[in-house]
C-alpha cells in the first residue's frame, strides 16, 4: 500500500542523517544497548510468546543479534513491513528523528496482527537540556542572534498521546532517564557524532560555528550543570511506548454508571460532601 506524499515541510534533512550514521562507531552506540535492555525487560514481562518479531532500527547489526528470528528493517519514511504479517514491532531508538512520527506508527499498526505489540524506545524531551540551554546562552551572548542546534524532542505525555492517534489499544508510555559525564563539551559533542546523533535538522546553519560560541557554552554549562568532580552532566531520556493492535479478546473499559458497588464502600470509608 502506497502511502500519500507529506505536504508539510521535513523537520529533518535525510541525507544528513544518513551520512552521521554512516561515521558512527559501535562502541558509542550505549543508547541503543540501553534501549536493548529495556526493550528486553519489557517483553520479560508479557506473557506471551512472539513467533513473528520485526524491529525497525537504523542499527541492524545491534539488534540483529538480539532478535535473530526478526525482521530487520531500515526507519525509511515507508517503512517494508507487510500488513498484517507480525505479532510484535520494536521501533528502535528512530522516532525521534522521524519527519513523521503518527506516520511511523500507524504503519507500524497496520503491520501488526489482531492483539499484536507496538514496542517503541527513543529519545524524549529531557534529552540533552542542559546542552541546548548553554549553546542557547552562548549564541545570544556571542552573536546576538539563535539557530537551531538541538533536535526538538517531544514530551513523554505528547508521545503517549500519539498512541491513541495512531489507533492502538492499551496504550502505556514511560520515561528513563539516563545521566552520562564528560570532560568538557568538546568531548560531549565528540560523543554526540560518534553516536550518529548531530545537528541534521533541516534548517541547522550550514557553515562553521565560531569557536566563542563553544568557549562561552563551555563556561555556561561549567557553571550550571557541572557534577562534584568538575566534569559535565549530559541527560538523556529514554521514552519506552507500548500499544497493542485492537482485537475483540482485550479488556474494554465498563459503560458508565454500569458499577455494582459505589467507591466509598469499596474503599471502607464514608462519603462527604465536597467543601464550598
Amino acid at each position: 500500500m502506497k502511502l500519500p506524499e507529506p505536504t508539510a515541510p521535513s523537520l529533518f534533512d535525510r541525507n544528513a542523517i544518513l551520512h552521521h550514521r554512516a561515521r558512527a562507531k559501535d562502541d558509542a552506540l550505549f543508547l541503543h544497548r540501553a534501549a536493548i535492555d529495556e526493550v528486553q525487560d519489557r517483553l520479560s514481562m508479557v506473557n506471551r510468546t512472539f513467533t513473528a518479531p520485526a524491529v525497525v532500527t537504523p542499527f541492524p547489526q545491534l539488534w540483529a543479534g538480539v532478535f535473530p528470528d526478526a525482521a530487520i528493517v531500515a526507519d525509511d519514511d515507508v517503512l517494508s513491513l507487510q500488513p498484517g504479517a507480525h505479532d510484535l514491532v520494536v521501533h528502535a531508538m528512530a522516532l525521534h528523528c522521524a519527519n513523521d512520527p503518527v506516520g511511523q506508527l500507524i504503519q507500524c499498526k497496520r503491520a501488526l496482527k489482531p492483539d499484536g505489540l507496538l514496542l517503541v524506545v527513543c529519545l524524549g524531551g529531557e534529552t540533552l537540556h542542559e546542552l541546548r540551554a548553554a549553546l542557547g546562552q552562548a549564541e545570544i551572548e556571542v552573536t546576538g542572534g539563535l539557530s537551531p542546534r538541538i533536535v526538538p524532542m517531544a514530551e513523554l505525555r505528547d508521545l503517549g498521546g500519539l498512541l491513541q492517534r495512531a489507533g492502538l489499544a492499551l496504550p502505556v508510555a514511560d520515561a528513563v532517564p539516563l545521566t552520562a559525564e564528560y570532560r568538557d563539551i568538546w568531548h560531549l559533542m565528540h560523543d554526540l557524532r560518534d553516536m550518529g546523533e548531530t545537528n541534521a535538522l533541516a534548517a541547522r546553519l550550514k557553515c562553521p560555528t565560531r569557536r566563542r560560541v563553544f568557549e562561552a557554552a563551555q563556561r555556561v554549562y561549567s557553571d550550571h550543570f557541572s557534577t562534584e568532580t568538575g566534569r559535565l552532566a549530559a541527560t538523556f531520556e529514554l521514552i519506552c511506548l507500548t500499544g497493542w493492535s485492537p482485537d475483540d479478546s482485550q479488556p474494554k473499559p465498563l459503560r458508565p454508571g454500569s458499577a455494582q458497588m459505589r467507591l466509598a464502600d469499596a474503599l471502607r470509608t464514608e462519603e462527604g460532601k465536597l467543601s464550598d
